[in-house]
């Protein structure tokens, strides 16, 4: 089998850094946004809300603050707060694990000695000769900014020959977005979509110097509406494992549990596999898909 390991380069693009101080205003308004005070147990006397949500002074009394001390960090100005209040608040605020470390990453970013755009995402010999040796099962890796790093053949025979495209086009969020192809491959496009919007907003907020993912979201913010409306929600969060249900132009519906595995040494990669249920249809069509071998991988045109 083959593998693939080629980095993405310019043609991702350049541009402007994210705005963390701004990530982290529009974060924390949107998460107050969505909470009623009924659903955290405060009164509602039927007043007038001139926006939905509740109100900050509502949210400091929850989290234990003072009004003022919140406003201030939901203006972006998380410089001096500590770990303990940003767990008060994202208590307060009723957040996922997932968005809890992202308001942290936000408030209180960690110092990077090298800027992430500057570094080529590598994936190591080992684990592309692992790659290679899962026959009959789809497995890929990817990285930073929905980057796809590393692959074997069926990945391809079951998403497309990614080697056809240019480095820089290897990326689940311009192909998602703006290769109609993938449209029709996931039958829950709209799930995917957010899969990758809400793994975009956890990079954004671990690396929001990273001038590449800026310029992605403005790519992405310009050519797909449906990019632009998912972005504005802030959601985040972490999938380790699911069913994804495709409809694969040669063999017809799949439904194929998938698993990521986060790498733990640092390098921000994780490996996706996917499989069947043994004995299932599915199974049936992706030993269909291994025998055709390279006959069945699919084309995907340059986004």
């Amino acid at each position: 089998m083959d593998s693939r390991d080629e980095q993405p380069g310019a043609a991702a693009g350049t541009g402007r850094t994210l705005d963390r101080r701004a990530e982290l205003s529009e974060f924390l308004r949107s998460r107050r946004a969505r909470l009623k005070p009924e659903d955290v147990g405060l009164p509602d006397f039927g007043r007038h809300r001139r926006v939905p949500g509740l109100r900050r002074e509502e949210l400091a009394q929850l989290a234990g603050v003072s009004v003022a001390y919140y406003t201030r960090l939901e203006q972006g100005n998380g410089k001096n707060v500590s770990a303990e209040v940003l767990g008060s608040i994202a208590r307060a605020l009723r957040l996922t694990d997932a968005e809890q470390a992202h308001l942290t990453h936000l408030a209180k970013p960690k110092a990077h000695k090298k800027k992430p755009a500057a570094r080529q995402q590598q994936v190591r010999p080992a684990l592309r000769q692992l790659l290679d040796t899962m026959d009959g099962v789809p497995a890929y890796v990817v990285g930073r900014r929905a980057e796809i790093l590393a692959w074997n053949r069926m990945a391809a025979a079951l998403f497309g020959d990614w080697a056809q495209l240019p480095p820089g086009e290897r990326n689940w969020a311009r192909l998602v977005f703006l290769c109609p192809e993938y449209r029709d491959l996931f039958v829950d496009w709209e799930q995917k979509a957010i899969d990758i919007v809400c793994a975009l907003r956890m990079d954004a907020g671990c690396y929001p110097d990273d001038p590449r993912l800026s310029a992605l979201v403005g790519e992405l913010s310009v050519k797909s509406e449906e990019f632009r409306r998912l972005w504005a929600t802030h959601d985040v969060k972490e999938k380790s494992h699911g069913v994804k249900h495709l409809h694969h132009p040669l063999v017809g519906a799949l439904a194929l549990n998938f698993e990521s595995f986060r790498l733990t040494d640092g390098s921000d990669q994780s490996l996706i596999t996917y499989h069947a249920e043994p004995a299932s249809p599915s199974a049936d069509s992706l030993r269909l898909l291994s025998s055709w071998g390279t006959d069945a991988t699919l084309a995907v045109p340059s986004v």
